[in-house]
């Protein structure tokens, strides 16, 4: 986030007052970063205790996974499988931005192959129907 300095002056005794101000409002929340979040929450894991399970150093889990969150920035999509795989949901579940397809996602990976390939046949049988 970029910020600058409003600079305010009086001219009567040439005093100057800086402060901080932002350039813009909090970055919104990305996709990937809102999905984190809700599959973090439903493990019940704290930010820094995820951040450690997937490999990220003790000191620093908890402000990178904040900044994955709020969408500051995104991690690579290997560090982003090892948050799925600690999380217990399917990488593509990070990048849906439909909600109603991000369930279908989760629902599909909490699945076993028969499972699976009987919702697989299903959806071609109504998909067929079309």
């Amino acid at each position: 986030m970029h910020q600058f300095y409003d600079k305010r002056r009086d001219f009567g005794d040439r005093h100057y007052e800086y402060r901080r101000v932002k350039s813009s409002p909090s970055p919104s929340r990305s996709v990937f970063g809102a999905r984190l979040r809700l599959a973090r929450l439903a493990a019940g894991l704290p930010q820094d205790k995820l951040g450690v399970k997937a490999g990220l150093d003790e000191g620093t889990a908890s402000a990178r996974i904040s900044r994955y969150e709020s969408g500051i920035h995104e991690p690579n999509v290997a560090f982003a499988n090892r948050l799925a795989e600690e999380l217990r949901v399917p990488l593509a579940y990070f990048y849906s931005a439909d909600d109603d397809l991000a369930k279908l996602i989760l629902w599909f990976g909490q699945l076993d192959m028969k499972q699976r390939k009987l919702l697989l046949e299903y959806a071609s049988r109504l998909k067929a129907t079309d």
